[in-house]
Parts: structure tokens; C-alpha cells; sequence
């Protein structure tokens, strides 16, 4: 999530909030089809999103493109919270229990501690993610436009890069990782929700922030980083101060944030 926050930032300046509606969509995608095969699930829901990550970029961002980049952060909220309100108003409030996903829900032990197989499967999608969005970016010519593209937009364009073809290809990127993303939350949370994207997209925008607005790979050492500490967190502090990781993992970010405000790694350091 962090990633394509960081890809749409870096390429157009949008900081996209309702990328949380795109985990939404594909949790509802999971939901409707929850008596299908989970490979079939997984594979209509990355459809689902990545069309609708395409048209949200067609219906909603491309008019303002060349707006401020106030109106785009405005635009995004706007787009966020209509499309909350619709599926609210369509599906109803309450979340919906979706029962769990074959083989994802069982556990094996390894030296007396018992493992989730969601817990592994969505290690290996992470990391395989994360691996086939660098081949992308360094092996491809659409990589290529991509990387250009962030570094500097405007004279990506005038070296020839086409800005439609670059920025659909980030918004149809970050619909496949939103697409996953939906999934893995949906075999983890058991529910769906019409406001179940507005958490993650929050934290996602906080491990970004961490590891520099702009920078790819500061982006993902962002990301990791807030997740490790949530995770250990969760773990390791007493069951009575369980309800405080949050709050104690985000004074860690704000204490990064005092000796370095501009992140971890900053957009001129990924230039040389």
C-alpha cells in the first residue's frame, strides 16, 4: 500500500486517499464471490479493482491533473468519502462476516509455535510484490516512463514520455496491489465493510511520510518499518496495554520525524 501511495505521489503529486476504496471494492469482490475457489477470488478481484483504480483515474483525476496540488488531495478525499456513502447506501451499514478462505485458515507448528498459512502467504505475496514491481520499474520500458516520470514529470513529457499511457499504468499498478491487499485483509479480518479501506490507507500514508514523500524506496522501508513496529508491538507488550500499540508505535514515527522531517530517505538521496 505504501508503494503505490508513493508511485501516484511521486508521478502526479496525489496523495490518493481513496486507495483505501479500491481495498473496499476488492473486499466486497471477495465477499460476493466467497463460494468461489480462492484462486478464482483472487483473480476477479485484482480484475475488479484494477478497472476501477483505471476509471478513478479516468472519471476523477484526470480533469484536474493540472490543478493544485490542494485540489487533488480535496479530490480524493471527495472521491473517498462518495464512494463510502454509495456503497453505505447500496449495502447497508453493518459489516458483513465473510467465512474463511480454504487452506488460508489452517495452521501448521513448527517448534511449538503454531503458523498461520495466511500469515506465510502474504509474506511471500509481499515480498513477491515488491520483487516483480522493481522488474517492472527497472526491466521494462513502462519502468522506465515510471521512474522518469517521478523523478520529474514535466521533462519526462518533453523527452517524449506520454503522460496518459504513464499515469493509467500507475493507476492499473496500484489496482493489482490493492487488489492482493483486499484479499489477504478480507482472510484476515473475516468481514467486510463499506469504510473497512480508511484505517489501512492511514497507516499506509504514515509509513510513506516515514520513509520520505516521493521516494519508492523509501516508501518501502517506511512501510516495513511501521508494520514491524505494530507487529512487535502487539506481541510483545502486556494484554492490558495491547489497546495502546497503536498509539505507542506512532510516537516512535513522531520521533523520527524530530530528527529528521523529511523522512527516512529523502527524494534527493534516491537521485544519485
Amino acid at each position: 500500500m505504501a508503494l503505490s501511495l508513493a508511485l501516484l505521489f511521486g508521478i502526479m503529486g496525489l496523495m490518493n486517499f481513496a486507495f483505501g476504496e479500491l481495498i473496499m471494492i476488492g473486499g466486497f469482490t471477495v465477499y460476493y464471490l466467497r463460494d468461489q475457489p480462492a484462486l478464482i477470488i483472487l483473480a476477479v478481484t485484482i480484475v475488479v479493482v484494477v478497472v476501477a483504480s483505471v476509471l478513478m483515474e479516468l472519471l476523477a483525476f484526470r480533469p484536474v491533473r493540472h490543478a493544485s496540488a490542494t485540489t487533488l488531495l480535496i479530490t480524493s478525499f471527495a472521491l473517498s468519502i462518495g464512494l463510502q456513502q454509495a456503497v453505505r447506501a447500496t449495502v447497508g451499514p453493518i459489516a458483513k462476516p465473510v467465512p474463511p478462505i480454504a487452506f488460508l485458515s489452517d495452521q501448521f507448528e513448527i517448534a511449538n509455535v503454531r503458523v498461520s498459512w495466511l500469515d506465510v502467504v502474504t509474506a511471500i505475496a509481499t515480498v513477491g510484490l515488491v520483487f516483480g514491481l522493481t522488474l517492472i520499474l527497472r526491466r521494462t520500458m513502462l519502468g522506465i516512463h515510471l521512474r522518469a516520470s517521478t523523478e520529474d514529470f514535466r521533462m519526462a513529457g518533453l523527452v517524449g514520455v506520454r503522460a496518459n499511457v504513464v499515469i493509467s499504468a500507475a493507476f492499473a499498478l496500484t489496482g493489482v496491489l490493492a487488489g492482493v491487499t483486499a484479499f489477504l485483509y478480507v482472510a484476515n479480518s473475516g468481514s467486510v465493510s463499506y469504510d473497512m479501506g480508511a484505517n489501512p490507507v492511514l497507516i499506509a500514508f504514515v509509513g510513506v511520510a516515514l520513509g520520505g514523500l516521493g521516494s519508492l524506496y523509501g516508501a518501502a522501508i517506511g512501510g516495513f518499518l511501521l508494520g514491524a513496529s505494530l507487529t512487535i508491538l502487539q506481541a510483545t507488550l502486556p494484554v492490558d496495554w495491547s489497546s495502546y500499540t497503536p498509539a505507542l508505535a506512532y510516537l516512535g514515527v513522531i520521533a523520527i520525524f524530530l530528527l529528521r522531517p523529511q523522512g527516512l530517505i529523502s527524494r534527493q538521496a534516491t537521485r544519485v
